[in-house]
């Protein structure tokens, strides 16, 4: 008998402290996995910022080296294209690269690149171009 009501004393000592051990747990659990989160965020957002610096960055030497090849020429196509690449440059300007947390950064994006693939396309050259070789190029 006396064996019995240890067990069952064990028994209702466990079933207490399983809610506790549930609770501790999952607070460490979750705890953990926002470290982690946070973490991983902070690597994902560094990847992806540096990526479209890089494309950004591409489309400004693209407009920079472009205007200074028809700065001379006079005649109306030519003034169309440059009329191009200064919107385009104007773009380029105006995009929030100091706020992650704009919410039409994406959008934005998109335009700029639309708007490049038209200016290629005026100046007749390819705009899906590839910079490096290998898994480290860069592709627009």
């Amino acid at each position: 008998v006396v064996s019995s009501m240890h067990e069952n004393r064990r028994l209702k000592e466990l079933q207490f402290c399983l809610p506790r051990f549930h609770g501790e747990g999952y607070q460490e659990g979750y705890a953990e996995g926002s470290h982690i989160g946070v973490a991983e965020g902070r690597r994902y957002g560094s990847l992806h910022g540096a990526k479209i610096g890089s494309e950004i960055g591409c489309y400004l030497g693209f407009v920079l080296t472009w205007r200074c090849l028809l700065q001379k020429c006079t005649d109306e196509k030519s003034s169309k294209k440059i009329k191009a690449l200064e919107s385009l440059m104007g773009m380029i300007q105006k995009f929030p690269y100091e706020d992650p947390t704009y919410d039409k950064l994406q959008e934005d994006l998109e335009k700029i690149r639309g708007k490049f693939k038209q200016v290629c396309s005026m100046l007749n050259i390819q705009s899906d171009f590839r910079i490096g070789t290998g898994r480290s190029s860069l592709t627009f």
